[in-house]
């Protein structure tokens, strides 16, 4: 091309390329070399003065761009019936773009004039610029209820299944929504909400049998009590809530800092930078950026939101849906560090040794905006030479010096020697219809690790900071393990023929060299096991009593205050500590923080307990339709009424009740963690190799029943038809325990 292009026409470019925008990319594709290139950089600047462009260092995009949640306000329908809707928070100096709504049948009937918060997908070839999914409509917060419909004559009703509601809801004539009698429902109320009567309601969502997938999570919500309706007055505190400008904040816009998360995220509230340190006196060492969601900005003390965001504690996580800490417009919104969007954020700089050691830090509350949303397998694919279309133009300047700076903190983690744990987690994959596709275990990157150093370096700044600050906070507490707990981990090392050292203070090396010693072997995944169950469970304290498992000193959480409450007394430490503005600790935090501590911790544990009855469930769900069938495993645990086994395929525990092992008498010893046969010697512990067959699958209760096949890959003995526990049984259960002491003997020196 012998001439410039025009404006329009670069604009066109970027939209369509949105990963090759930087002055060299534009170049290549107008054809314009040498003496043209002037021109061109000249042309860009003069775009940018206008506001067409904003420039991220090295590169441009087009300034007219929405975040992926918007708050919207509905025009009237055109002549095809379209229902189209108009941004509100509009900064471009374009025309406002043009929003398609696509409606679902649950959606509620939206007019003229509604303010809605929607999610964004921006499209191309259409005449219009984006679609919009309704999350829900500003100024409207209907009660939601989860119950199964019982169909009358009069249309239904509605028995809640949380056991705290007794009341029943009346659903009327075409309010059914087609839901079958007997069905698990979701319904909202409609009309006021009065005194006398039963409450009314419109069914939205058919969730099919009370037992099926689909409903699993919203069972476990209401069994657990965990809140999922946020009240009237929070809702209309975070819809008043607006965009935060520069004001006194330091201004980070120049700065490519990028998100890293799961695909699947939906909200990013911390985002990383790695820069070589160009101080000589620091060679090969790294400036880091940690930035975090300014959250403290709209959640002020003693506010509705903040009261309700301290009775949740935390969000919940489902493999089918969040239970949000805060409301969408915050958590996917205002607080969400969406690429290109300006966001007000606590960011934390720290400077790092070639080893890893961090030299200084300081903290900052500022604006930024995010260079890109990016998740973990497109970075690692990236740093493993296969960058994508978003992520090549990223990996000179954002991405290597990621890795760089990894590398050194890895130094630093091999000298501290925090616990070392090598257990995979389970991801549990829904189809469309809510039924598990597939249950795999999550593959564990560099990317992965890279985030997780990179946080919990900003929290010991942030703890470190607050202490010599002498500001209140709440510390993130693990106690190193209990002597009882520490000597059923020495017997189950014992047992596998290993030696974990006696009489001395405990460290974590010494449990990583536990942990190595066993690594690549049989007991492999057993150690790692017994040591987890050693532990204690970390807390939420205004008391500093250490991290044990990140072997820190001072620890506290900073870098989640979308999902997490404590997180957000830190950042109003932080913001108290550094006199950043009146939003910081209020007289209610400081006097109640021990309370809040024990709630916070107690919300965690019961999200826990709900996560993980869910995730029995979808797995009981899923194997339901393989009962009878064959499953490798290992023994994970033994009581007194039977084994649990854990199935190498997906992870799952199966209870092997004690009465199906055969007909002679099992002996429980508590201390060893076995169980013996009164008559024919055998020995079943913790970590040994069986094959079971499944025999029950409960979708309800979560429940796994299967039945001993082999056991270390020989077939169970069933003993006489009698179940000896007279005297004759005694000399032949001490001569098994003989036994088992030599050979557990023999094993040890064979292993030293």
């Amino acid at each position: 091309m012998s001439t410039l292009p025009s404006k329009a026409q670069i604009l066109t470019w970027i939209a369509e390329n949105p990963t090759l925008t930087a002055k060299r990319d534009i170049a290549r594709a107008f054809g314009i070399k040498g003496a043209a290139r002037v021109d061109l950089k000249a042309l860009l600047r003069e775009m940018e003065a206008e506001g067409a462009l904003t420039k991220r260092r090295h590169s441009y995009r087009d300034a007219d761009k929405l975040p992926p949640v918007a708050v919207l306000e509905v025009m009237a329908p055109d002549a095809d019936g379209d229902l189209f809707a108009r941004p509100l928070e509009w900064q471009g100096e374009a025309r406002p773009p043009r929003v398609l709504m696509l409606l679902r049948e649950s959606d509620p009937a939206l007019g003229a004039g509604d303010r809605i918060l929607a999610r964004m997908t921006e499209v191309r070839g259409e005449d219009h610029d984006y679609t919009a999914r309704l999350i829900r409509r500003i100024g409207m917060n209907p009660q939601r209820i989860v119950g199964v419909f019982k169909r009358d004559s009069e249309g239904g009703r509605i028995l809640p299944v949380d056991k705290g509601q007794d009341r029943q809801w009346v659903v009327g004539p075409g309010a059914e929504y087609g839901a079958k009698d007997g069905e698990l429902v979701e319904a909202e109320q409609i009309g006021p909400k009065g005194r006398l009567g039963l409450p009314k309601a419109r069914i939205v969502a058919r969730l099919g049998d009370p037992s099926a997938p689909r409903a699993v999570s919203l069972i476990a919500i209401h069994q657990h009590g965990i809140p999922d309706h946020f009240p009237d007055a929070v809702i209309a505190e975070a819809d008043a809530q607006t965009p935060v400008g520069l004001g006194k904040r330091e201004d980070l816009r120049h700065l490519p800092l990028v998100t890293i998360d799961p695909a699947d995220a939906r909200d990013h509230d911390d985002a990383c930078l790695a820069i070589p340190d160009p101080d000589p006196a620091n060679p090969g060492g790294f400036i880091l950026w940690v930035a975090i969601a300014d959250v403290a900005h709209y959640v002020r003390p003693g506010s509705a939101l903040d009261h309700e965001a301290r009775k949740r504690g935390n969000s919940t996580y489902f493999p089918d849906r969040v239970v949000p800490m805060l409301p969408d417009r915050l958590s996917g919104d205002l607080c969400s560090l969406h690429e290109g969007v300006d966001r007000p954020c606590l960011a934390v700089e720290m400077r790092i040794s070639a080893e890893g050691d961090k030299i200084s830090h300081r903290f900052t509350r500022a604006l930024m905006r995010s260079a890109a949303s990016l998740n973990y397998e497109e970075v690692q694919a990236g740093q493993d030479g296969h960058p994508g279309e978003k992520v090549a133009p990223l990996m000179a300047e954002v991405i290597a010096p990621l890795y760089g700076a990894h590398a050194a903190l890895n130094r630093a983690r091999a000298v501290r020697q925090p616990l070392d744990l090598d257990l995979p987690e389970r991801r549990i994959v829904l189809d469309e219809a809510g039924t598990v596709a597939s249950v795999a275990f999550k593959e564990r990157l560099d990317a992965h690790r890279l985030i997780e150093e990179f946080m919990i370096l900003a929290n010991v700044a942030a703890a470190e900071t607050l202490v010599a600050k002498r500001t209140q906070l709440l510390f993130r507490v693990h106690e190193e393990p209990s002597p009882e707990k520490l000597d059923a981990l020495r017997e189950v090392a014992h047992a596998s023929g290993l030696v974990l050292a006696k009489g001395q203070v405990l460290h974590t090396a010494q449990l990583n060299h536990l942990l190595a010693q066993a690594a690549g072997t049989d007991q492999d995944e057993l150690i790692n096991l017994a040591t987890l169950r050693s532990m204690t469970q970390a807390y939420y304290a205004p008391e500093n009593f250490g991290h044990f498992g990140l072997a820190l000193r001072h620890y506290a959480h900073f870098t989640s205050p979308i999902r997490r409450y404590s997180d957000l007394i830190v950042h109003r430490g932080l913001i108290t500590a550094h006199h950043w503005g009146d939003d910081g600790l209020g007289p209610f935090d400081v006097e109640h923080l021990d309370e809040t501590a024990q709630q916070i911790s107690d919300t965690e544990r019961r999200s826990m307990m709900a996560e993980r009855d869910t995730t029995d469930r979808y797995l009981a769900a899923f194997l339901s339709d393989r009962v009878g069938a064959e499953f490798a495993g290992r023994i994970s645990g033994v009581a007194r009424f039977g084994l649990f086994v854990k199935l190498d395929e997906t992870g799952a525990d199966a209870l092997i009740p004690i009465r199906t092992l055969g007909h002679e008498f099992f002996h429980f010893d508590a201390e060893a963690q076995t169980l013996m046969g009164a008559d024919s010697g055998t020995i079943i512990g913790l970590g040994q190799r069986v094959t079971v067959k499944l025999a029950e699958a409960s979708a309800v209760t979560g429940g796994l029943i299967a039945e001993l096949v082999t056991l270390d890959e020989r077939l169970m003995p069933r003993g006489p038809t009698h179940r000896g526990r007279g005297k004759a049984a005694r000399p032949r259960l001490a001569k098994a325990k003989r036994a088992a002491a030599a050979k557990a003997r023999k094993v040890k020196r064979s292993r030293h």
